[in-house]
């Protein structure tokens, strides 16, 4: 006998919106607008958000070949590589705080916050240029503020994501939210690459207050989860204030009082998973930045068909990597949901992306299809897992059962695992500045060994995952056999616990 197909579980009604015109400025100068559109609303503004985050990081890697040539003390290209360590240093170490602030703070302002006070310190590594400063220590402390400041900006879009969107399609749809990255890499690519003609100092200046505007659009317009717009019971106890004009302010630091506790980061740490991933991040970003930091430098010089490319050729061409990271992004959270095995897939692009870097290193220079072709293809198994793990990954435990739902961890835990990946971040470009003295030969070399520890590094979780998908691949089996509908399941990390 059949078993009866598996009731289908009905889509939650979203709620009336509240009476009182709470939530952002901008919002409340609207009509009235439902649940799904507040969701559209949010995918889009935090996708804008973190595109211009990354716009704005691109600059000093478009600008490197300029510098070297004729901006001293930037001659070395080891000093280059210093700037970029001060950034990624700085912006690793204020991860780490800046998460349980987003946890704790009225997420909307701090990351207004963050984009507006970043755009101005993007913009103050190019007024070296007008000023005519040829002081490292001045760029390298402008790098430091940036990192800083740029922190914010993460952990505040994942765990505002991560309020509006749960469930089995989580890796697919931050997946294509996470395009963000590989949209701002090319796009501030393009931006810095057109500036450069009139000066290399625009080429900050114009991403810097570009990002700076987004900054204002999200103060006015952005809800960072459904309960600030009245969408089910809030966690929060309402507080207004005469000086917001009746603005809901209680997720404000100090305004109101939450009913749930951000969690430290030790108990973050607890989480189980938290510590594997962050490993495996630490080594498969630190692939991913050498690549964002360097991938201009090295195509300007590399003889791509027999000839060299300007910085300005060299900085449109590498945005070809990016595309491929989108695709891989995208692919990476179809198939983890489709496995329900975030760690097995995340581990089995780091594999491929092994032979894939060697590829593009000694074939690239072949011809510019050739080249185009294998970079793409890089882009796709470097940034996918690195994605996923940003994304989805992050999400998932931050919202672990482990927390039994009386606990904001979010942004701390997506900031513990991007904080580590952001040492790596910055150890890649750093080294690369040294070991490019040798040749490229060892850079891939010193690529490929990182993306395989970050491989291995999720072995154990592997191997927890392999049986749980045999058994998944053979209950669809047996269910499409008997008739049945496969009912699905939650994407599901390893409980060590």
């Amino acid at each position: 006998m059949t078993k009866p197909p598996a009731p289908a579980v009905p889509s939650p009604e979203p709620l009336p919106r509240l009476a009182g015109g709470r939530g952002p400025r901008g919002l409340r100068s609207l009509p009235a607008l439902s649940y799904n559109t507040h969701r559209a609303l949010v995918l889009g503004l935090t996708f804008l958000a973190y595109a211009l985050y990354h716009a704005s990081r691109k600059p000093p890697s478009i600008v490197k070949r300029e510098l070297a040539r004729s901006w001293p003390p930037f001659a070395d290209p080891a000093l280059l590589g210093a700037t970029d360590v001060a950034f990624l240093t700085s912006y690793s170490l204020g991860m780490f705080v800046a998460g349980h602030l987003g946890d704790c703070l009225d997420l909307r302002r701090f990351l207004a916050f963050g984009m507006v006070t970043s755009g101005a310190a993007v913009a103050l590594f190019g007024a070296g240029y007008f000023l005519g400063l040829h002081s490292l220590a001045f760029y390298v402390v402008a790098q430091v503020i940036a990192g800083l400041l740029q922190s914010t900006g993460w952990p505040s879009v994942v765990a505002i994501v991560g309020n509006w969107f749960c469930g089995r399609r989580r890796g697919l749809i931050m997946g294509v939210w996470n395009a963000h990255t590989s949209v701002g890499n090319i796009t501030g690519s393009l931006v810095a690459a057109a500036m450069l003609g009139y000066g290399w100092g625009w080429s900050f200046v114009v991403p810097g207050g570009l990002i700076a505007l987004g900054g204002v659009l999200v103060l006015f317009f952005l809800a960072p989860y459904p309960q600030y717009v009245g969408f089910g019971p809030s966690p929060i106890e309402p507080v207004t204030d005469e000086s917001t004009d009746g603005e809901d302010i209680s997720a404000a630091g100090g305004a109101g009082k939450d009913r749930r506790d951000a969690v430290g980061i030790f108990k973050a740490l607890a989480i189980p998973g938290v510590v594997i991933f962050a490993l495996c991040l630490f080594f498969a970003k630190l692939v991913a930045y050498t690549f964002l930091y360097w991938l201009p430098f090295y195509l300007s010089q590399t003889a791509i068909g027999g000839q060299h490319m300007s910085a300005a050729s060299a900085g449109y061409l590498s945005v070809l990597f990016d595309v491929g990271g989108i695709v891989g992004g995208v692919l990476a959270g179809f198939i983890s949901d489709q496995l329900n095995a975030r760690a097995t897939t995340a581990a089995v692009f780091m594999y491929l992306a092994i032979p894939s870097l060697f590829l593009f290193h000694a074939y690239g220079s072949t011809s510019k299809a050739t080249n185009i072709g294998l970079m793409m293809i890089s882009g796709l198994f470097v940034n996918g897992p690195y994605a996923l793990i940003t994304t989805a990954v992050s999400a998932d435990l931050g919202t672990h059962k482990s927390l039994k739902g009386d606990s904001r961890a979010l942004a701390t835990v997506t900031a513990i695992i991007d904080g580590t990946g952001s040492l790596g971040a910055a150890l890649g470009p750093f080294i690369t500045g040294f070991i490019s003295r040798k040749g490229w030969d060892s850079v891939f070399i010193m690529l490929a060994l990182c993306a395989l520890v970050a491989a291995v590094s999720l072995s154990s979780h592997v191997k927890t995952e392999i049986p749980q998908i045999i058994q998944k691949w053979r209950n669809r089996s047996t269910n499409t056999q008997n008739g049945n509908a496969d009912p699905g399941v939650q994407p599901l990390l390893v409980d060590e616990s």
